[in-house]
């Protein structure tokens, strides 16, 4: 055991450290953050200062018990995470865990913006403190989106299903989507007319060229009606064309900074196409090492950062380069240096490779693809920053269509077209296209083309008068990239959190993704209503920017964390109190509970898990908490009290006039109130002496305790009950008999003409791997396989989802499977590529 303990968060980013420090250290990993509030309940005490409960994160153990050994035997630990909050917080837990409270033991913070032996071994010879405001800044943001998710999602699984999640930040991420598609659903298209020319010189160069009208009588052209654009058509076609004006302007195209974390997720998603997480995962890999031929280096300095903030030594290697590789003329004068947004974290460093020598040639043949586009990404871009200027001649060209009287209209069509006459930094980033956004009347459109030369005065051809009918578009859907930019531009959300909040809106599938374009579910659409409709200011973008920079207060020690937490709690509480359901209608809930006295014959009680529902308990609790005068009875309680009426319509002749007078009628429709059919209870007599595995039997029984209740089956449940008597009907005496009666058809079946073949081919499987328990789950093939062939002998056919696992399992058993090849041809089975050696990487977060 060497005398000090590294201790980093993962494997790839350990093996590339404790190449570099020597035999003096060792370097272990945490494997992400070590604790955590607990997942099954608040773990915040609130009433003592917002104390956090914290304990192991599940899998975690091993991994700390380990650890501890290892301080046991050394001489100091080096905590050495990421340089951010959540580093900052893994090593703060992580000296609490292995006893570093009680002093006895010397703990040093760590920390490097990239993985370089020089920058390690600089770090390491001057250690520092854990930073306690950078650490309570991560606990009061963990704390808040407890809260926020652990109060506010209960209400989204009441009023609109179980399992959905609202967050602080996810759910304005949600908004700003959702608020997008309501403009573009409510957006009425406007037709307008572009009208121009196809015009040419009557001296060589002879090539045509485009014009549009740009302005009529000295104003912007806007043509909103077809019969406006036909009569300046025909006026047009009356005149001759001259040239009036040229005018031509030098553009100094700056070179954009380098990249921070929401620029580099843009750029990946525009160029490579590669989602916000990808592209973090790559970056993760490509900052934490790769083998380059003589053991691991870091290729990229830390990548979630705010802060264009380049370090000088950066600066001169990148200069030293431009110089060597493109020319004098290519470096400017002084570095460029460019200016952070405010709160900006300065002390980070922007995305860039960690040695600019290191080409993206140099380096391609240790990457693979996905790696190498990103890391010629961040090279160019880099590299391109501190490059001189593009310099671009812009030239407009002015056309009159000269007029024929003095009261006449005044036409002017307009041409524009630039030249890179020195392409600076576009020579490492690649030439763009000049932009004409800022020309004077320009209005977006594309008016780029090819302009021959001309001199004022000289006369045109018009070959061909062009007239477009157009219409105004809807404001574009958010890409990934651009919600990332929006985010942003808010000041909501910060570097570390962009890429966790798109997949989390994925998940919880509140969104979509399509051609790069993100779309809200219907189910997002409905979560986002319901949130902004109850809780609009704690949802609201601007208060939760202002809540990130109460947190950059908190890093920076001008905020106490539990200050700030009060503060907000004091807010949230009369927000969440808004979101109770109203009292309900006094003089109707007592005639609604007066009218459901007449009731005789209560349903038995329905146990589901370890709760027991009771119609006739629950009336009885609504009829005590209205005499005892506290908390009043609600409008949802009164609601749940005239389902019951019509429930019980038999024996509450009053029920009709309520739920009309409620404003419910819908409710005497619903058919999961009418009672159960006859007919159910028969079907499930008959399956009572069927032989039905355990996990059949057991759905039937559950089936049959909410027909017990009352309660009729819903259409799924109906069908799924049909699905498993038809599949017994060989086990039911005189079955033909009784179809008719029990009102059974046999379901159309999906064509499958897949699963009997691919079922067939595994039966010549005789060696099964063996089962694989991970969790409380456990993976047995065969089982599986059996399942598949049963269920495709019930009914004839397997869901989509089956059929691709069931290809899955061919696959994987090729090597026994007769005749796999053709198989694989016919139905579309591709073998697993093999894992290249020395590509794994692994990805923290």
């Amino acid at each position: 055991m060497g005398q000090f303990l590294v201790i980093v968060e993962s494997p790839a980013k350990a093996k590339t450290i404790n190449r570099m420090l020597g035999n003096a250290y060792v370097v272990k990993s945490s494997m992400g953050h070590v604790r955590d509030l607990p997942v099954k309940s608040l773990g915040v005490d609130i009433e003592n200062g917002f104390q956090p409960k914290y304990v192991v994160v599940r899998g975690r153990r091993k991994v700390v018990d380990e650890l501890k050994r290892a301080a046991r035997d050394c001489e100091a630990v080096y905590l050495a995470p990421d340089p951010d909050r959540e580093g900052e917080a893994i090593a703060w837990h992580l000296r609490a865990l292995l006893g570093g409270e009680d002093g006895n033991m010397p703990f040093y913070r760590v920390q490097y913006n990239e993985i370089t032996a020089d920058a390690v071994r600089r770090a390491f010879a001057h250690p520092g403190e854990l930073d306690r405001n950078r650490f309570e800044a991560q606990q009061a943001r963990r704390i808040l989106d407890r809260i926020v998710g652990y109060k506010v999602s209960p209400m989204l699984w009441r009023r609109i299903k179980p399992g959905l999640s609202a967050g602080r930040v996810q759910s304005v991420a949600l908004r700003l989507v959702c608020e997008r598609e309501t403009e573009i659903r409510a957006f009425v298209p406007e037709p307008y007319w572009v009208l121009g020319a196809r015009v040419r010189k009557r001296v060589d160069p002879r090539d045509p060229f485009r014009v549009r009208l740009a302005l009529i009588n000295g104003q912007k052209a806007d043509v909103r009606s077809e019969s406006d654009a036909a009569g300046i058509r025909d006026d047009l076609d009356r005149r001759a064309l001259r040239v009036e004006k040229i005018t031509r302007r030098e553009i100094h195209k700056r070179p954009p900074p380098p990249f921070i974390t929401s620029t580099l997720q843009q750029a990946a998603s525009g160029r490579c196409g590669f989602s916000p997480r990808r592209t973090m995962a790559l970056a993760q890999q490509l900052y934490e090492g790769v083998d380059l031929g003589d053991g691991p280096a870091g290729l990229i300095t830390y990548m979630r950062t705010d802060s264009v903030t380049v370090a000088r030594e950066a600066q001169q290697a990148c200069r030293a380069l431009i110089r060597e590789r493109f020319g004098e003329a290519y470096c400017p004068a002084k570095p460029n240096v460019y200016r952070s947004r405010a709160g900006a974290q300065e002390a980070h460093e922007a995305i860039r490779p960690t040695d600019v020598q290191r080409t993206p040639d140099a380096v391609r043949a240790h990457l693979d693809p996905a790696q190498l586009k990103l890391y010629r990404l961040i090279w160019e871009r880099f590299t391109a920053s501190q490059m001189t200027p593009a310099l671009i001649d812009q030239r407009t060209v002015d056309i009159d269509a000269v007029a024929s009287g003095a009261d006449a209209d005044r036409y002017t069509l307009r041409a524009t077209d630039s030249q890179v006459r020195f392409p600076g930094y576009m020579q490492a980033s690649g030439i763009e296209k000049a932009s004409n956004k800022d020309a004077e009347d320009g209005d977006g459109e594309d008016d780029e083309t090819a302009v021959p030369p001309l001199d004022e005065g000289e006369p045109l051809d018009c070959l061909e008068w062009l007239t477009d009918r157009k219409e105004t578009q809807p404001p574009p859907r958010y890409s990934e990239a651009s919600l990332v930019r929006a985010l942003e531009k808010n000041g909501v959300g910060r570097p570390s959190t962009y890429a966790q909040i798109l997949s989390t809106l994925h998940q919880r599938e509140y969104v979509t993704r399509e051609k790069r374009t993100l779309t809200p579910t219907e189910l997002g659409m409905q979560v986002n209503a319901l949130l902004v409709s109850t809780l609009d200011p704690l949802f609201d973008v601007a208060f939760t920017a202002s809540m990130e920079a109460s947190l950059d207060d908190v890093e920076a020690g001008t905020l106490e964390w539990d200050r700030m937490l009060e503060t907000f709690y004091g807010q949230f509480q009369v927000w969440m109190e808004n979101t109770r359901s109203p009292a309900a209608d006094g003089a109707l809930l007592r005639r609604a509970l007066a009218a459901l006295k007449s009731v005789r014959e209560w349903n038995p009680p329905v146990k589901n898990g370890k709760r027991t529902y009771s119609d006739e308990r629950f009336v009885q609790s609504i009829e005590r908490q209205l005499e005892s005068g506290g908390k009043p009875v609600t409008e949802r309680q009164l609601q749940a009290l005239l389902r019951l009426a019509v429930r019980y319509r038999d024996q509450v002749p009053e029920a009709g006039a309520l739920v009309r007078e409620a404003g419910c009628e819908d409710l005497l429709d619903d058919p999961s109130l009418r009672p159960p059919r006859p007919v159910t209870l028969k079907k499930f007599e008959l399956l009572d002496a069927v032989d039905l595995d355990e996990k059949a039997r057991a759905f039937v029984e559950s089936l049959r305790t909410r027909v017990e209740g009352g309660r009729r089956l819903t259409e799924a449940q109906a069908r799924a009950l049909d699905g498993i008597v038809l599949a017994r009907s060989a086990e039911i005496p005189d079955f033909d008999r009784v179809k008719a009666e029990l009102e059974l058809t046999a379901p159309e079946r999906a064509a499958d003409e897949e699963s009997g073949p691919l079922l067939d081919a595994l039966r010549t499987v005789t060696e099964w791997k063996e089962p694989v328990t991970r969790g409380k789950r456990t993976f047995d093939d065969r089982a599986f396989y059996e399942s598949l062939a049963r269920h495709f002998g019930e009914r004839g056919c397997l869901t989509e989802r089956q059929r691709a696992a069931l290809k899955k399992l061919v696959r994987r058993y090729a090597g026994q499977v007769r005749d796999f090849a053709s198989l694989a041809e016919r139905y579309g089975i591709g073998r697993k590529a093999p894992a290249r050696r020395g590509k794994a990487r692994h990805a923290r977060r």
